[in-house]
Formats: C-alpha cells, sequence, structure tokens
C-alpha cells in the first residue's frame, strides 16, 4: 500500500472536517477531580528530580488511584518497588524528547525499562524520518518497538505536533496507525504549547477509533481534563495530579 497516497487523502479530508469541539455540560458542585483520577499520568521528570520526589510522587498516586507515575528510565526501578501490589503502573519515556535516537537505542532502553518493571511506555517516533518523509523508516522504528514491547508494556507513541506541518501530522499518526500502537501521545514537550481539544479531535480524526488518545501541556484543572475526554481523549500528563484530583 503506497502510504503517501493514504496520507494525502487523508489530509484532505481531515482538514475538511475538523470543526470545533463540542462544549461539556458544566456539573454543578463538581469542582474536585476525583472522577478523573483514573486518567491521569503523575509525571515526574524534570531533569532535576530527586529519589526523595519518586517516593513522594508514588505515594501520592497510590492514595489517589492515579493511572500510573510517568518517571525517567533512570528511576523505573525505585518507582516499581515503590508502586508494588498497587494498581498504579509504572511509565517511563524512550527517545524523549527529540526523537532522534536510533532503534537499536531505542530497543535497548525499551528492554531494560521492561526489565526493571516499567509496563507503560512513551516512545518518540523517529521525528526524522517523519521530517524527511521517510515513510518506511518511520514504519520499521514502530514495528520493530511493537514487536520489542508485545505482551509486556503498552506502547505510546509520542507525537511531537509542533515539529509538523499539517501533511507530516497525516504521515506520522496513519504509520502509528497501521503499526498498531497502543495510543498516541500528543506531546507538546518542545513547543510548550498548552493542551487543547482541536488537538485531540484532529488526531482522533486521523486515528479513529481504537487508539487511546494521551496528551500533555500545562493541565491544571480538572474541568480541562474532562473538556479534553470530551474531545476523545483517555489519558492525561500532569505534573500538577494532586491539584487536579483535589481542586
Amino acid at each position: 500500500m503506497d502510504i503517501e497516497s493514504i496520507v494525502a487523502q487523508v489530509t484532505r479530508e481531515v482538514l475538511a472536517q475538523v470543526g470545533e469541539p463540542a462544549e461539556p455540560a458544566a456539573v454543578p458542585g463538581r469542582d474536585a477531580g476525583a472522577d478523573v483520577a483514573g486518567t491521569i499520568e503523575h509525571s515526574v521528570m524534570n531533569p532535576d528530580t530527586t529519589a526523595e520526589q519518586i517516593v513522594k510522587a508514588c505515594k501520592e498516586a497510590r492514595e489517589l488511584l492515579m493511572a500510573n507515575v510517568c518517571v525517567s528510565p533512570y528511576y523505573v526501578p525505585l518507582a516499581a518497588e515503590c508502586l508494588r501490589g498497587s494498581t498504579v503502573k509504572v511509565c517511563t519515556a524512550i527517545g524523549f524528547p527529540h526523537g532522534a535516537a536510533t532503534t537499536a537505542t531505542k530497543l535497548a532502553a525499551i528492554r531494560e525499562a521492561i526489565q526493571n518493571g516499567a509496563t507503560e511506555l512513551d516512545v518518540c517516533m523517529n521525528f526524522l524520518a517523519v521530517k524527511n518523509r521517510q515513510s518506511e523508516e518511520v514504519r520499521k522504528d514502530l514495528d520493530e518497538i511493537m514487536n520489542a514491547a508485545r505482551g509486556k508494556a503498552m506502547v505510546k507513541a509520542i507525537y511531537e505536533q509542533a515539529l509538523f506541518n499539517d501533511e507530516e501530522k497525516v504521515l506520522a499518526l496513519t504509520i502509528a496507525k497501521m503499526a498498531g500502537v497502543d495510543f498516541i501521545k500528543i506531546s507538546n514537550a518542545l513547543s510548550g504549547k498548552k493542551a487543547v481539544t482541536e488537538d485531540v479531535k484532529f488526531v482522533r480524526s486521523v486515528i479513529g477509533e481504537g487508539i487511546g488518545i494521551k496528551i500533555d501541556g500545562g493541565i491544571s484543572d480538572a474541568k480541562t481534563v474532562r473538556e479534553l475526554m470530551a474531545a476523545g481523549a483517555s489519558r492525561f500528563g500532569c505534573s500538577k495530579s494532586v491539584q487536579i484530583i483535589k481542586g
């Protein structure tokens, strides 16, 4: 199948169809975010994060029943130990944030992360190959990643949207869908852009149903989480997780 032809067609259809997202109805008296706790990925990935902060974050995630704690690969063993016996998962990022690591490098990191206790992986796609329109390289990278993680860890393909024009966005998303990733992660790490419903709706219009969407970018309250959820996302990367849930 000619990926470039698919991308050109889908790009035209998506740009024609994407509209404004529906505004979810307000729920009187529901200011706290306990109802969205299970969708929150508690992110503690700053380069100056200490072991003490990881332990604290894991305790918070256990108490508030969050989806996972997302840590740098170095802290996966510590997070796994802190979360042992709980329903909270350990997530780590691979090839983050620039998506410039080779496939072999990512595969080695994936195997080590899984061995150390990670069960969810946020993996950067090959952004450089996307920019060069090297479709087969993008697909080969994702196929090998999926083979390494299959049956061991969930794969969320990181889609750093600010790097791409509209055609490149559709190319990246179409290939990720074809590779069978579990989630698309709409990342705003390099742009500092806020998470918005329009971006979720755009991604959903390209990938269809059956693949989850995670989004990050300055989420600080439960109202925003609910709006993004109504647009089609089901996981949210947050550093202000406690504030979101407790209100």
